[in-house]
């Protein structure tokens, strides 16, 4: 009696539903994630050991390199009422739209009668704008007023002290940075962070 040969066909897997969680994952990251804006005054931090990691809220941060101070500051309310604050203080009149932008800057680093200009640019060319920093000395210290006010704001807001963190540059003089420390001692803020980078291991 003759055989009859049925062909067995390859069995073939459905990835039908493996491409549909690969892109819900793919819109999930391309969703969530944000691109990485340049900071206005890049600084090589110098390395430790160290693994503290820097408060999400209620912290002033100050940026010193290339001889310039730049400010940033945590918290949407807080930085608006920094900002009402020095415009009061410096006679600068800022509208709610400037308000609302300002709180979702990065830091920045120009006298205050030149803050608008910056609000004005786009997110991604405040880094080239060429910032000359905060103005620090004797006659004119608008960085004294920042930090006071922000400390008043973050009071006001929070009902919480503010704290500070000096992110220097590895190459930057010990005088610029002493600066800074000096002008903090004034307003008795005598503990504050410094902002490093990890260092290996096999360091």
């Amino acid at each position: 009696m003759a055989k009859i040969n049925i062909k067995k066909n390859a069995g073939s897997t459905d990835m039908t539903a493996m491409c549909d969680v690969a892109f819900l994952l793919l819109t999930f990251f391309v969703m969530t994630s944000t691109a990485k804006i340049p900071e206005a005054l890049p600084v090589d931090t110098p390395t430790s050991t160290v693994q503290t990691k820097l408060r999400e809220t209620d912290l002033a941060t100050l940026t010193v390199g290339k001889g310039k101070v730049f400010f940033d500051l945590k918290g949407k309310e807080v930085r608006i009422r920094t900002l009402e604050l020095m415009g009061e203080k410096y006679g600068v009149a800022f509208s709610e739209e400037d308000k609302n932008t300002f709180s979702r800057m990065d830091d920045f680093g120009v006298p205050l009668l030149n803050l608008k200009q910056i609000i004005d640019m786009k997110a991604a060319d405040r880094s080239k704008a060429g910032q000359p920093g905060i103005p620090a000395d004797s006659l004119d210290n608008q960085l004294k007023d920042w930090i006071y006010n922000a400390r008043i704001a973050n009071i006001e807001v929070n009902d919480k002290e503010l704290q500070v963190a000096i992110k220097g540059d590895a190459k930057e003089e010990y005088p610029a940075i002493r600066k800074v420390m000096d002008m903090l001692q004034d307003q008795k803020i005598n503990s504050f962070s410094l902002v490093t980078g990890l260092r290996g291991k096999d360091f």
